[in-house]
């Protein structure tokens, strides 16, 4: 990153008399004590004010209460056709009014606990930034638990609504809370790498800096507006406009230009298709849907923003039209060029019922009379992506952080270089390594303890569960280390099912239960550790975030299985779309791809399809090529160590281009870069001290305004079922993208060939 000798740091949090650390009278930092990173530098204050209470009742009260509330909510819409992810933004800015309102009204007056064990005040004083970082990070484990991929909750929807199985409440609830502790474990374990160090400072982190800076600091009067203003101007702005492409006007969200200049053709419909297709012309103006994947293009580095770019037009725009249009790769042309659905050899949708034994194992017969199973290309090759995404991950980070990993690991962390926010941060207990030991141990040994007692429903045996362990363990780091440098997480979720389901053929609960194991403590892990960092950039003591991240979790994590276990036994046919009214919202699009998932790894199995005589075979051999690909760039910086763009050209990164499609469009991917590029470089680079203010700022205010007005549409419209029909509403008016163009092959809507 670029130096900050030059730059200008934004106005610090005022401290009181009292502050330790910095304070406005003292000397200037010097380039030693000042974060090397720039953007860290613009917007973290540089102060602490250690006096000022943190885990107060108010914390504990408004902390649990979002938990709670965010649990709820996001375990409820993820089972919906339209699935939305309520952030912590929502809860973060609610909770302020309600916080100032009990630090006006609640009595003053200490009251004892318990005799001998001190004194506490429901109202310390006035409601400070410390005590809103806590609750937010608790807030954050409601929607990191519920939200997003709930990998945890899918294996048990699948278990109960697509295998049909009696797993009981108990064995479930052992599933869910072990993968979120076995994850603290792990973030406690990595708190010296992926925390401590400098540079790697957690872009994601600076959006909820600078909107806590809004929301508390006084500015001085100006004839622009303050960060408050402005965020609550925008916010205003995105909520109203957000009618439009949440109800009003959906086309919005894929504004497929191309398929109406085209109406009866299928190659320019699968070129310009914004929701199945390439998508090339085709654009969004839906905050949700830039954001809805690789999340805010604004907090993204340039640097990372522009690797991605080149894995995303080297894959949509030349491999896979090479694929599909000249060679024909994998049959490709039979099926959708768009799809993540499976598919017959006819170009059919592929049933698994008719393959499946009454113990949910694979009927060996019954599948080689039926078809075998095939993928649409962009799906096919965007598997093999994950293959390389892996081994690239490993090898850039042991060539390019290997040896400050290793100097890590043979304790000099103390001659490591601490800048302002570390050594503010020695002031205050550390938590001790064997607290985190405990948790990380006692997950162990009870997941181990379920193999033996729920052995039948959970199908992993013992030896299964430690394996899981074990990758988890080697992966967290490498892809920690990308995230807390570039935004990006690759993923591994094909990595972890490709290994079980060589290792354990047609066990599909098997491959599920160690896919969580395996990537979802990973998944979590990380989004500790980027909490644990917001807390170092906000001077939080670490033992009030390790309890309140551990009660958090506990709370989060019973309440998602509490309400995903109501659901399924009071919705009839919940998930089964073909036996659901044709108007039910239950239709679980997101647990479908994980039971996709657990057909093609678990109880197909990778060896029928990417083994000797497997039709994608081939795509095996980008293990290879992702492991090799690092080693040139490494090389090259070793060369030419002036050259500091060449380090900055990140593999893993740049395979992260295409990460995710399906079900990730293009359009979404396209127009994320498109964005990220005006905001991190040419604002950035242009109009300095705009970003330095106001960008972190709206991209938070962007992200609250969609998030409350996605909430009020639902509850207030969708809920009712009052939805609008006309033509503004289909998404993109391209019908003929999902047709084949092999000749012979006949699917309904769709011309033959």
């Amino acid at each position: 990153m670029s130096s900050t000798k030059n730059a200008t740091v934004p106005p610090p949090l005022p401290p009181p008399p009292s502050s330790a650390g910095k304070l406005n009278g003292d000397p200037p930092l010097s380039d030693n004590e000042r974060c090397s990173v720039e953007e860290v530098a613009l917007v973290v204050p540089e102060t602490d004010d250690p006096t000022l209470p943190v885990m107060t009742f108010r914390a504990w009260f408004l902390g649990l209460t979002s938990c709670t509330i965010l649990i709820f909510l996001n375990t409820f819409f993820i089972y919906r056709t339209q699935p939305l992810t309520i952030s912590a933004i929502l809860m973060q800015i609610a909770v302020l009014p309600i916080g100032k309102f009990m630090a006006a009204t609640l009595p003053k007056k200490n009251f004892k606990l318990f005799g001998r064990w001190g004194s506490f005040s429901l109202n310390p004083g006035p409601f400070n930034i410390k005590e809103h970082v806590i609750i937010t990070v608790m807030a954050n484990c409601g929607v990191s638990i519920g939200g997003g991929d709930a990998y945890s909750i899918g294996a048990i929807t699948v278990m109960k609504a697509y295998y049909k199985q009696s797993v009981s409440f108990l064995c479930s609830l052992i599933i869910v809370l072990t993968t979120q502790i076995l994850g603290y474990g792990w973030a406690g374990m990595l708190r010296r790498y992926l925390v401590d160090p400098v540079h790697m400072w957690w872009p994601s982190n600076l959006a909820q800096v600078s909107l806590f800076r809004a929301l508390h600091e006084k500015e001085p009067k100006t004839r622009s507006l303050t960060r408050m203003q402005f965020f609550l101007v925008f916010m205003a702005a995105s909520f109203a406009y957000y009618t439009f492409p949440g109800y009003l006007f959906p086309i919005l969200t894929f504004f497929s230009w191309v398929c109406w200049a085209f109406p009866h053709s299928i190659t320019a419909q699968q070129i310009g298709s914004g929701y199945r297709g390439l998508g090339v012309g085709a654009f969004t103006l839906d905050w949700a849907g830039i954001s809805a994947y690789h999340g805010s293009p604004l907090v993204t580095p340039w640097s990372s923003i522009l690797n991605v770019a080149v894995g995303f037009i080297m894959f949509i725009y030349i491999i896979v039209p090479l694929c599909y249009w000249k060679y024909n790769t994998f049959d490709a042309q039979k099926f959708p060029i768009f799809s993540n659905k499976l598919f017959t050899a006819s170009g059919q949708q592929y049933d698994t019922t008719k393959i499946l034994t009454p113990q949910f194992d694979l009927n060996i017969a019954a599948y080689e009379k039926y078809s075998k199973l095939y993928l649409s290309p962009l799906f096919a090759l965007s598997i093999g992506s994950g293959f390389a995404r892996f081994t690239a991950t490993l090898t850039h980070v042991a060539l390019f952080n290997g040896s400050d990993i290793w100097k890590q690991s043979r304790s000099a962390v103390k001659n490591v270089k601490m800048d302002i926010h570390a050594k503010l941060m020695k002031s205050y207990k550390q938590v001790p390594q064997w607290w985190f030991l405990v948790l990380l141990f006692g997950s162990i040994a009870v997941s181990l303890m379920m193999c033996f007692v729920w052995k039948e429903d959970v199908q992993l045996p013992w030896w299964g569960m430690l394996f899981a362990f074990g990758l988890a363990f080697i992966v967290t780091l490498p892809i920690g280390v990308i995230q807390a440098t570039t935004n990006q997480q690759p993923g591994y979720d094909i990595i972890a099912q490709f290994i079980i389901g060589y290792i354990l053929p047609g066990k599909p609960i098997a491959n599920l239960l160690f896919k969580i194991y395996g990537r979802t403590s990973t998944v979590h892990a990380l989004s500790f550790l980027a909490d644990l960092k917001l807390g170092h950039y906000m001077k939080i003591p670490p033992r009030c975030m390790y309890t309140a991240q551990l009660v958090g979790t506990l709370v989060a994590g019973t309440i998602n299985l509490a309400v995903a276990w109501w659901m399924l036994g009071s919705i009839e046919n919940i998930c089964d779309v073909e036996t659901l009214h044709p108007d039910s919202p239950w239709t679980c699009p997101k647990f479908k791809v994980t039971f996709d998932a657990s057909v093609i790894w678990g109880l197909i199995g990778p060896e029928r399809l990417f083994g000797p005589g497997g039709l994608y075979r081939n795509l095996v051999w980008l293990f290879l090529i992702g492991a090799l690909l690092p080693v040139p760039i490494w090389v090259l910086s070793k060369i030419f160590p002036d050259k500091k763009w060449i380090p900055l050209i990140n593999i893993p990164v740049i395979s992260y281009g295409f990460a995710g499609m399906p079900p990730a469009t293009p359009t979404n991917i396209a127009s994320w870069l498109i964005t990220g590029m005006i905001f991190n470089y040419f604002v950035f680079k242009y109009r300095k001290e705009w970003w330095k203010k106001y960008n972190y700022v709206l991209s938070a205010s962007l992200d609250a305004g969609t998030a409350f007005m996605g909430v009020l549409l639902f509850f207030a419209l969708q809920n009712e079922g009052k939805n609008l029909k006309w033509w503004g509403t289909d998404l993109d008016h391209c019908p003929l993208a999902t047709c084949p163009t092999a000749p012979g092959i006949i699917v309904k809507g769709c011309p033959v060939f």
